[in-house]
This record gives structure tokens, sequence and C-alpha cells, in this order.
């Protein structure tokens, strides 16, 4: 390893005590100095998950799942088949995948399916009704899902369920956004490895490794930082951290994505990132191939999920949500804003202003004549201003 390789810790900070660990003191050495750290089961004593979904041996209590939510329609991974660095997913009825588990399990571990992983199942969203878990408010401002909620289309709320054995390949999260995992019962292992390290692992062709374990890639960059999370504990990944994660125990858990004023610019600058690297896929199609922009705004769409007009929108409805809690003049404004307090509201407002400016600056956002956006853009930042010059006026301090 070089001597100027930067070192990766070797633990991260745990915390025990809600009743003594604030918002702000989170928001500070963690959000900001994009930090991950893990939360003691303390935190999570109180969901009655943890008591309906687990057994007092501490394993899923089947019955109870099949009696909620046996017919639900559940996206599965085959964690033994290695397709375009990931895994193939099937979608199949709950009681399905818990028999195979079952049977999994029974069979000391072997099946002639291989290891199944159900994952990414959006079970808040189809069980609206189930309050079976609370986002801790340290996870509570969620751009992400507040967007999606308010046009409901989709949501960035996801439950995992597992034998011992699955795992999920090296990746970072969606937008590069921040996640949050917490063990409803069962024990992990993750690899995290910091901002730019992955850079030191892609092979001739810039791909990233599909098994960072894999022996030839120890000389590459420093080990990845490892953490045990044990049932009930919640970890916090920060924006950008790869990682690689193994169920070391029949597992259960819930994880949330989400984007927030502290992070904003770093999934803006991964969509920046995204599409210039479709440009250069489909740049020599450029001269015959009408609407050229437009086409690489549909395929920046289908690999992320999101697109620059839908990007501003994001920005939009995050913007008038906050305005509104403004005007409303209450320390906690209304359903669509969780937030800590007012203090954080400025904070938003600053840096939505901040990443708008920077979105209507940059020349691919200006050939999809944003003009016909409602509001267009150059409206919004004004009345963004108006408002921040006003609160600055009153002596309001909008700096965290």
């Amino acid at each position: 390893m070089d001597a100027l390789t930067p070192q990766i810790a070797t633990r991260i900070d745990r915390i025990e005590d809600p009743d003594t660990f604030s918002y702000d003191e989170f928001f500070r050495k963690y959000l900001i100095a994009n930090t991950p750290c893990l939360f003691s089961a303390e935190f999570s004593r109180l969901w009655s998950s943890r008591r309906t979904w687990v057994t007092p041996e501490n394993k899923p209590h089947w019955g109870n799942l099949l009696r909620v939510f046996g017919d639900a329609i559940v996206p599965v991974a085959n964690c033994d088949v290695k397709e375009y660095n990931a895994n193939p997913k099937e979608l199949l009825p709950l009681r399905e995948y818990i028999a195979y588990w079952r049977e999994y399990t029974e069979n000391g571990g072997r099946s002639a399916r291989g290891c199944l992983y159900l994952k990414d199942w959006h079970m808040r969203r189809e069980f609206p009704d189930e309050d079976v878990y609370e986002t801790p408010l340290y996870f509570s401002s969620d751009w992400l899902n507040e967007y999606w909620d308010s046009i409901a289309m989709d949501d960035y709320r996801f439950v995992y369920m597992g034998p011992v054995g699955s795992w999920t390949p090296f990746h970072a999260d969606v937008f590069r956004s921040y996640s949050w995992s917490a063990n409803v019962c069962g024990r992990k292992k993750w690899l995290l490895l910091p901002p730019g390290q992955e850079e030191l692992l892609r092979d001739d062709s810039g791909n990233l490794p599909y098994d960072v374990t894999v022996p030839s890639l120890r000389k590459l960059c420093p080990p990845p930082l490892e953490v045990i999370q044990e049932a009930g504990e919640i970890i916090f990944v920060p924006s950008g951290w790869h990682h690689q994660v193994y169920n070391l125990e029949d597992t259960i858990s819930i994880n949330h994505n989400w984007v927030n004023g502290c992070n904003v610019s770093v999934m803006w600058r991964f969509l920046q990132a995204e599409l210039s690297a479709v440009q250069r896929e489909i740049n020599e199609w450029r001269e015959t191939m009408e609407d050229w922009d437009q086409h690489c705004q549909i395929i920046l769409r289908s690999c992320t999920g999101i697109d620059y007009r839908e990007f501003f929108s994001f920005l939009k409805i995050i913007a008038e949500h906050r305005i509104q809690a403004l005007q409303e003049d209450a320390p906690q404004p209304g359903p669509h804003l969780m937030s800590p307090g007012p203090q954080h509201i400025h904070f938003d407002l600053r840096k939505i202003m901040e990443t708008l400016i920077s979105l209507m600056d940059n020349a691919d956002f200006q050939k999809l004549d944003p003009e016909t956006l409602e509001p267009r853009p150059e409206d919004l930042l004004r009345e963004l201003q108006r408002v921040m010059a006003l609160r600055e006026d009153n002596g309001v301090n909008t700096v965290m």
C-alpha cells in the first residue's frame, strides 16, 4: 500500500442514549461531516415490529408476518447469481418466500433455488396503516420521501428479509443519498468505503467490483471499515459511501434512503456526472439524432429515476413546503415538513437556493426550455431570495 494512501477509520461512533443525544449534535457531527455512526437498540425499542415480527428467541416471527402480509407480492433477489454487477430479481407472494425460507433453514442453508433475499419491498407504501416503526428524529428531514409522497408516485422506504448468508454486493445508494438501516431482528456485517476510495478499485474498463472482498483487490486500497450491527441497532450510512452487506443471521431490516439540505449538492453532482456518462455513450449519434439532448434526459431518467426537469420539480416542491411553513410561522409546520424546527427551515431554503442557481446556470438544463416550467426557475429564485431577505431583515439567523 502506498504510504500516501489515506487510512480508513477502524471503528465508528456508537450512540447510546436517545435522551441525551440531540438532533443538533447529529446534524453537526454526522450529517454535515458525512460520517457514519451506529445507534443502539434503545432508539428502536418502542417499535411494534420489534415485538410482533420477532420471536422471543430473536428469530423472524413467520406466523405473524404471514397473518398480516402473506398475500403481498415482494421483490426477491438471488444472491447466488450475478447479473450486471447485481442480483437478478423476481416477484413472489410473501407466503411463498417464507415457505422457501423455512425450507432453506431446515436444510442447513441449502436450496435448489439458491440463496434468496427479499429486498426493496415498499411495505410502508403498500400497508400505510401498519404502524410498525417510526422514523427516528435524526433522519426525519427527508426530502426524497417528502417529494414522492407529495406526488403519490413512489417512495424510498424499504423492508429487507433474508436468511443467514444472504448479502448485497458492493454499491453506493440511489442518488448518492444518505441511508439508515435498522435491524428489527438478526445481525449484519457492513463493509464501508468513504467517497473516493472506490475509485482505486475500478478495473481497466472503469467498472467497480461486484465483491470487494476478492483477494486480488486487497492491495488496491485500504481495507473497508467493518461494522457489526446487532438486533435493534440502526446504522447511518452517509452520502457516497460504497458498501457491501452480509446477513450473519436470519435478519429483517427497515431501510430508508433520503436527501436533505446537507447533501442535495451531492445529489446534483451525481446527476451531472450520470448525464455526462450518457452523453459520452451516445455522442456518435449527436449530429443525426433529432432532440439528442432530450434523448439524453430520457436515458438519464431510465438509469437514475429522475431527469433535470424533475430535479427542478423536486427543488420546487420542497421550497414551496418550506415557504408555506414560514408563512404559517409554525415551529413544526404541516404534515409535509418533518424537521427539527424553524432554524432548519432557513437552512433548507438557503441550500435549495444555492442548488437552484447552479441548476439554472447549467448548460444542459438551459437546453430543455426551462421557460416552460411552472413556475419559471427565475421566478422561484426571486421568491426564495425575497423570503430569505425578509427573514434576515427581521433578524432571523439563517446559519446553522
